[in-house]
């Protein structure tokens, strides 16, 4: 007997997936396996979906870790290496990486055992010059099976470039707010330029710096702050984003085909789907 899958609507999605899953999470320190960074995964699991999180120019880790977590609670292997924090940022260096701790996701036994990830459900995600690190990363693995960006800036070398190469469905949420890196010459011409799948959002309240958390002595240098509307939104879209293409999940499927006030679909190019 097939399946029934039952398909939310956009809003009950939306206030589903902004709000931790079902699985308790754990977590542990990349610098164990001398990569130094942060890995959060669901309490136990075999064959999981990973993703690799590249942080913003000057942003430390931890504004991240409440969407890593949230990620791990919804099933979700989520780790983020902590390099490249100086102001000469390299992107080629945080792309490489980035595939490194996907290579240790998969290669190296995590929790008590009770935790694997499958090598077939890889993605790779990022904010700002991480966003853009990570589509050069996807450019250079074929093995990575989604991309998704938040408030992505424009690299060297260019992620502009090597988003006409990556094959892997693509989701790249864009600020409305942002004086950093406005989307037109950022965030929306790396979704244009994008090879295969993708799904291209504005979030018209948003700012640069809307996606970390927290505080940090960088927002006195940079345009924008941490934002719950914009955490509301992000981790519901990543997380629906992730679970389709790496699980084939449908029941969120409404959220991603919808065009919200708060998270414009200015564009798609072909279906989302699993690859």
């Amino acid at each position: 007997m097939a399946r029934r899958v039952i398909t939310l609507t956009a809003k009950q999605a939306l206030e589903q997936l902004s709000r931790p899953g079902p699985h308790p999470v754990l977590r542990g320190d990349l610098a164990l396996v001398g990569l130094p960074g942060v890995i959060f995964t669901p309490q136990s699991g075999l064959g999981l979906p990973a993703v690799s999180f590249g942080h913003g120019w000057m942003q430390p880790v931890r504004r991240y870790h409440g969407l890593l977590r949230h990620l791990a609670s919804w099933g979700v292997v989520a780790a983020a290496p902590a390099v490249e924090r100086g102001p000469l940022l390299s992107s080629r260096v945080l792309a490489a990486n980035l595939l490194t701790t996907l290579d240790i996701c998969t290669g190296v036994r995590l929790g008590s055992g009770e935790i694997s990830v499958d090598p077939a459900r890889l993605a790779l995600a990022g904010h700002s010059m991480g966003g853009g690190a990570a589509v050069l990363a996807a450019a250079e693995a074929d093995r990575v099976r989604a991309v998704v960006t938040l408030a992505a800036t424009e690299t060297r070398p260019s992620a502009l470039d090597a988003a006409r190469d990556v094959r892997a469905p693509g989701l790249h949420l864009a600020a409305g707010e942002d004086r950093i890196a406005p989307p037109v010459g950022h965030a929306e011409a790396i979704a244009q330029a994008w090879g295969g799948p993708v799904q291209f959002r504005l979030l018209p309240k948003a700012s640069h710096l809307g996606f970390t958390e927290g505080r940090h002595w960088s927002e006195l240098m940079l345009d924008g702050r941490a934002e719950r509307g914009s955490h509301k939104l992000g981790r519901a879209f990543v997380t629906a984003f992730l679970l389709r293409v790496l699980t084939g999940e449908r029941a969120y499927d409404e959220l991603l085909e919808s065009d919200l006030k708060a998270a414009n679909l200015v564009f798609q190019r072909e279906a989302l789907r699993s690859r």
